[in-house]
């Protein structure tokens, strides 16, 4: 795809997000649309997957470390075929297949539970050496939050993987510099956070994450690593897309009322058409 046709997939998988936060009245849409981009190039570029076959062993593997945007996943799960989009709406509802966090047992698509912080990469870390052990050639990804990298089992889980050179493995940062209590240099900065994988032996990758030519050249330059591991630190805008929104911690974890819902698909309309001309 073009990067053309990938803006026009993210705005309806940022909607999708909006569409089903409003509705629960609950949900975390801040990181689900700073990452929205992120999602759209891992489901329909990057990764080799099969909506119609969720569970063929030999797709790649995605894990949402920071398991609370499963709005953003479940929204680009949608627009990719693996369920209806009609489904969002049912977001947080009970009974809903999709619920806060994400469940692997029955939401298609899923291949991890997740939600509690810092515990998401480790199970990617055990995928990766799977593959390696068995001889399998999926790769897997996983997104963590840069708030999330305070917890220290990620670096457990990293100097793992650096030691194993588990180059199958690419670990994504979601590094839009908020978290739920405030900026991450103000709660307990994880900074610099390219030199800490570089010390657990990562490649590791700078980007603007809003930016699908560089999502792009950082992937490809991530296949085509070989002996390490690659971190991608993404560099976000948290609730890009919505003008309200962006860069407003108060968003880490709230749903719009219905005026507010109103301006904010109105926004992703305009940008929706904007693409378009």
């Amino acid at each position: 795809m073009t990067d053309q046709e990938l803006m026009k997939i993210a705005v309806d998988v940022r909607k999708g997000i909006i569409d089903g936060v409003h509705a629960a009245k609950a949900g975390h849409p801040g990181g689900s649309l700073s990452a929205a981009d992120i999602y759209t190039y891992l489901y329909f570029e990057e990764m080799n997957i099969d909506p119609k076959d969720p569970k063929d062993p030999k797709r790649d593997r995605f894990v949402l470390s920071k398991g609370h945007t499963a709005p953003g996943l479940y929204s680009v799960l949608a627009n990719r075929g693996y369920f209806p989009v009609e489904d969002l709406l049912t977001l947080r509802h009970t009974g809903s297949h999709l619920q806060g966090h994400p469940c692997m047992q029955h939401t298609p698509g899923v291949d991890m539970s997740s939600g509690s912080l810092g515990q998401g990469i480790s199970a990617a870390v055990g995928m990766a050496l799977s593959a390696k052990l068995f001889g399998d050639d999926y790769r897997v990804y996983t997104l963590l939050g840069d708030g999330e990298i305070e917890e220290g089992q990620v670096w457990e889980a990293s100097m793992f993987a650096g030691h194993r050179k588990l180059d199958n493995l690419v670990v994504i940062v979601d590094n839009n510099g908020l978290q739920i209590d405030g900026k991450i240099d103000d709660v307990c900065s994880p900074n610099p956070i390219d030199k800490k994988f570089e010390a657990f032996n990562f490649h590791v990758i700078n980007i603007d994450g809003n930016d699908f030519g560089e999502l792009r050249k950082a992937f490809e330059e991530a296949r085509n690593t070989k002996g390490m591991p690659t971190a991608i630190i993404a560099h976000t805008l948290k609730g890009k897309g919505v003008s309200f929104m962006e860069g407003q911690v108060g968003w880490h974890g709230k749903a719009p009322n219905d005026e507010e819902y109103a301006i904010a698909v109105e926004d992703l309309r305009k940008a929706g058409e904007a693409l378009c001309q």
